[in-house]
């Protein structure tokens, strides 16, 4: 079965949020010995994580990732959540990424919706990028702290988020309605976003509450889906904070 990852976390801010967050047990960090991050010493002493002053060479080759900025770190792997917990969490605001499979976009996105206030996030078990050390820097330490549930289907996913009162809204172009025009209030919702170029799927997309686009006044077909999501990540907090 396929596991949510995160043992190999690459990059300054990463491993910064890995070790000040305490979540999970770091086996070692790795620097490079033309790298003197002090912060990152600091907190490793300070959890008795030992720091490793090894080549660039010899970082670059154990990194699986392009540009690790001479720092890693070896962790236990990330703890998965059950999507009911999420839904039982007070005030839940959910991103459910449907098969996003660039490691890039999902770092971004989950990002995103930690920096914009989000409690949770749903990955698919198939089909699509989980926690790989390009996603751990670019998420840039988001990981530590936004609960990730794995669920067998999207569409499934969605029905149950249903059943237990959230509010799904669709990311898609083509939406009834604009994101900044969405009554929110203070009801649970979860955003949906789709997959690079194909967007939602059929089902996904026949199960949201509701679909939402983000407008645009320019010439080009559409924002990357890492891009739409932080406009609509951040309208929906700003609704729910009025």
């Amino acid at each position: 079965m396929k596991e949510l990852g995160g043992e190999q976390v690459v990059g300054r801010h990463a491993v910064r949020e890995l070790l000040a967050a305490r979540r999970r047990r770091v086996r070692d960090v790795w620097m490079a010995d033309t790298v003197n991050d002090e912060e990152i010493s600091l907190l490793a002493s300070a959890s008795g994580v030992p720091v490793r002053h090894v080549s660039r060479a010899r970082l670059d080759a154990e990194a699986r990732t392009d540009a690790p900025q001479g720092v890693l770190a070896h962790a236990q792997p990330l703890p998965e959540v059950e999507l009911a917990s999420l839904c039982g969490r007070p005030r839940p605001f959910l991103l459910v990424v449907d098969g996003v499979t660039d490691p890039h976009n999902l770092g971004a996105l989950l990002r995103t919706a930690e920096v914009g206030g989000a409690t949770g996030a749903v990955l698919p078990r198939h089909r699509a990028a989980h926690v790989t050390p390009t996603v751990t820097k670019a998420a840039a330490g988001a990981i530590e702290y936004l609960a990730i549930a794995v669920v067998p289907g999207i569409p499934s996913a969605l029905s149950e988020l249903r059943a237990n009162g959230v509010w799904t809204i669709g990311l898609d172009p083509h939406g009834e309605s604009a994101v900044h025009e969405l009554d929110l209030a203070t009801e649970p919702v979860a955003l949906v976003v789709g997959a690079e170029g194909e967007g939602l799927s059929r089902l996904a997309k026949a199960r949201c509450d509701v679909l939402a686009a983000v407008p645009q006044y320019g010439r080009l077909a559409s924002l990357n889906v890492s891009a739409a999501a932080a406009v609509a990540v951040f309208e929906i907090a700003r609704r729910r904070a009025l």
